[in-house]
């Protein structure tokens, strides 16, 4: 029985931690790739000189990249800070108050539907172990689930995604002339979108079609706002 418990416990951090890197790379290859898809379709407005668009286009790529990795790290920082107060609270709550703490865990469990004895031998078996109860008040009562992923691997992984996703709406203009560049790049960054997209709903149990059109058009929507701001500020630049 205990290698089952623990077994259930190692399958959940794991699924956790799936979700936290899937949700790192989702954020940064789509941020990565709309960012620059609207940036070198403004840019291409402005020019017809597939050079200043590439240069452009990758400038942005690593800018994008650096600063993503920035804000996930210092995201992913804090949200582990905060788990590590409210953790630390808790404990500290569940040595010197411990009747209090325990009207908690009855009170949540009451609402749950247990009730009598049912009730009282939940609260008495989950309270005999001091993580177990620890665990329960940090879940069930903060709603709060602690984070796999370190920040420096969230930052890693996020920074890695933002590049690739950036790099697709430039291949392109190494390859055609601007114009034709600017009719290719939309629909093929789409279709990355897509692709991804319903490689997501793999994980998320979500129908693959409907996770691939739903990050497509976040895409087509950010990316169309990215160009039509670009567009509004160029000027010609040859």
């Amino acid at each position: 029985m205990p290698s089952k418990k623990k077994k259930r416990i190692s399958d959940h951090a794991e699924e956790n931690g799936k979700g936290e890197w899937l949700r790192d790379l989702i954020l940064g290859g789509q941020d990565g790739l709309v960012n620059v898809l609207g940036l070198v379709l403004g840019v291409a407005t402005a020019t017809s000189d597939s050079r200043i668009v590439i240069v452009a286009g990758l400038a942005a790529m690593f800018a994008e990249g650096i600063s993503m990795g920035a804000v996930a790290y210092t995201s992913s920082k804090a949200s582990l800070e905060f788990y590590e107060r409210e953790r630390k609270r808790e404990l500290r709550e569940i040595k010197e108050i411990p009747a209090e703490e325990k009207e908690e865990v009855r009170r949540i469990y009451y609402h749950k539907g247990f009730r009598g004895k049912q009730l009282e031998m939940v609260v008495s078996k989950l309270t005999s172990n001091r993580d177990r109860w620890l665990q329960v008040m940090m879940e069930e009562e903060l709603r709060l689930q602690n984070p796999i992923e370190t920040p420096l691997q969230s930052a890693i992984i996020v920074t890695i995604a933002a590049l690739v996703g950036a790099v697709f709406p430039i291949i392109p203009y190494f390859l055609f002339p601007v114009s034709m560049a600017t009719m290719i790049a939309v629909p093929f960054s789409l279709v990355i979108l897509f692709i991804a997209g319903a490689w997501k709903g793999t994980f998320t149990k979500v129908p693959w079609w409907r996770s691939g059109l739903e990050l497509a058009l976040i895409g087509t929507g950010a990316a169309l706002i990215g160009y039509l701001i670009g567009s509004w500020l160029s000027v010609p630049l040859g």
